[in-house]
């Protein structure tokens, strides 16, 4: 059974940071790239941040960009974002994500993800 649990949202202050963590089974997670998305109230859910399986290729959005950073540690099968100088509006809920296909580069569209975890909220005080 796949199952990807996110954990460490939480509130944080603008400029502060976070540490969100998502851990994979059911599936051979060094064999998959993994994206980070978020979603907020009335919004669609958009890309933050994805990586190869092994980590050769990273990708962010650009709103994210020099901000965030994603990795992922196999051995563990966890994948992380490491979440700086926050802002008010990076506020929402953020999901890790699995893509349908191992062995493919990471992609920033919500399509090409199969299984996702049941999202961890992040709220940014102004």
């Amino acid at each position: 059974q796949v199952q990807l649990v996110e954990s460490g949202g939480g509130l944080a202050p603008a400029g502060g940071s976070l540490r969100l963590s998502c851990a994979a089974s059911g599936r051979t997670f060094s064999s998959y790239s993994m994206g980070w998305f978020r979603q907020a109230p009335g919004k669609e859910r958009e890309f933050v941040a994805a990586l190869s399986w092994t980590s050769e290729r990273i990708y962010y959005s650009a709103s994210v960009k020099g901000r965030f950073t994603i990795s992922r540690d196999n051995a563990k099968n966890t994948v992380y974002l490491q979440m700086n100088s926050l802002k008010p509006e990076d506020s929402a809920v953020y999901y890790c994500a699995w893509p349908s296909t191992p062995w493919r580069l990471p992609s920033t569209r919500v399509g090409e993800y199969a299984y996702w975890g049941q999202g961890t909220q992040v709220t940014v005080s102004s």
